[in-house]
């Protein structure tokens, strides 16, 4: 196999005419003859020629420096888009989110990347929240969005190389239909909605998980009369005064009118969202301005 760097000394020597004036490459003139003759070696075939005291190449010398040249060029051009990765002026960022992080912490974090980097594609795919992970930890995406039952401190272990950044808590949030018999209050003990009939408004998983725990830490486990599994649809069955649900802030954009929202107090039900990334893999500056972002919308530093 022919050396690059050997070729790159050839494109030297015939650019210039003679051996002496390649030493500009950082050789000796021996050294530079010596890796030369190494080159022809490996062509199989002379590549110079003397003609006086300077020397000339060969039809396959001008082969060779033809590609030394279009080689010379690519690899100035690698370097230079190696830097504009580095830099983040290039690049892609691939973001796995889910639904109510969307508008409230995901939108802000690509505005803020399109602006600072615009050079960088940004690929964003809607996915479950208990999904993503294997995403990130196979490299198929950079960050992710999850959610856990509750958290403490601002960052957590994740799986396999997986580093979890906590992002904020979601406290849920008490709907209750008009003229329900706690509405006239500020706040509502969780226990208080002990008896009471519940409409689902989670799919299984932690996001359930966080309402669950918080019910057993008040002394009861809630009886599901309806299933609904979204937010909306969960205000419209408590409207319909078919029971009462537990629906976290993020999730509240617009509410119902037949319904009202109370905090909820010993315990708060809580889900922290976190951002996980790659433990291994060095973050870009693209990466690092889209944490930034996610942190600030969520209240963070």
């Amino acid at each position: 196999m022919l050396d690059v760097r050997r070729m790159q000394m050839l494109r030297a020597v015939v650019t210039s005419g003679s051996v002496t004036a390649a030493t500009r490459l950082g050789y000796t003139p021996s050294a530079v003859s010596q890796q030369i003759a190494v080159l022809e070696k490996e062509a199989r075939t002379p590549l110079l020629e003397r003609v006086g005291r300077g020397v000339r190449p060969t039809e396959a010398g001008l082969l060779l420096t033809g590609y030394a040249d279009v080689i010379g060029r690519q690899v100035a051009e690698a370097e230079t888009a190696l830097a504009d990765l580095r830099a983040g002026r290039t690049g892609r960022l691939a973001v796995r989110y889910f639904a109510t992080a969307g508008a409230a912490l995901v939108a802000p974090a690509v505005a803020r990347v399109r602006a600072e980097h615009p050079g960088v594609q940004i690929e964003l795919k809607l996915i479950d929240p208990e999904d993503p992970l294997p995403d990130v930890r196979e490299g198929r995406a950079d960050l992710a969005l999850v959610v856990r039952p509750e958290g403490n401190g601002t960052q957590a272990a994740g799986a396999d190389g997986v580093r979890l950044v906590r992002l904020l808590d979601d406290p849920y949030l008490a709907v209750l239909p008009k003229g329900h018999p706690l509405a006239g209050r500020r706040t509502v003990a969780l226990a208080d909605l002990a008896e009471e009939p519940w409409v689902g408004s989670e799919w299984p998983g932690p996001c359930l998980d966080a309402q669950l725990s918080a019910c057993e830490a008040a002394g009861f486990r809630p009886r599901f009369v309806v299933e609904s599994e979204d937010y909306v649809t969960a205000q419209g069955f408590v409207a319909a005064g078919l029971g009462v649900s537990l629906v976290p802030r993020l999730g509240l954009g617009g509410r119902h009118p037949g319904v009202v929202v109370r905090e909820v107090r010993r315990p708060e039900p809580v889900r922290a969202i976190f951002a996980a990334v790659r433990e291994a893999v060095p973050p870009t500056p693209a990466l690092d301005s889209f944490l930034r972002a996610l942190r600030e919308a969520g209240g963070g530093e």
